[in-house]
């Protein structure tokens, strides 16, 4: 599973490629298989996010985990303070989409 991450560009926030936008809940993100590098390019191209790259990442019963430490914490937020952690997608009241 590969997933995509960035920075967007009007607020820094950390960003997933959900396959058709970028949403700032993990959860969300959607496996972009082998079309990682078309999809990149297009995004960088419309200035929405700031150096995208693409992460390995399992499936697991709560959503999409990245593979490498850094990644998960990026997702996840401050380890040092987990009160500052980004909450959960709420798909009923809608996510913040970016």
């Amino acid at each position: 599973m590969k997933l995509l991450t960035g920075n967007d560009l009007a607020s820094g926030a950390v960003v997933w490629w959900t396959g058709s936008d970028w949403s700032v809940h993990l959860e969300e993100a959607a496996d972009v298989g082998e079309h990682a590098e078309e999809i990149m390019a297009v995004e960088e191209a419309a200035r929405r996010v700031n150096t995208p790259y693409a992460v390995d990442a399992q499936a697991t019963p709560n959503g999409p985990r990245p593979s490498h430490i850094k990644d998960r914490i990026r997702a996840l937020g401050p380890t040092v303070r987990p009160d500052l952690s980004l909450p959960k997608a709420d798909r009923a009241a809608g996510s913040w989409v970016i």
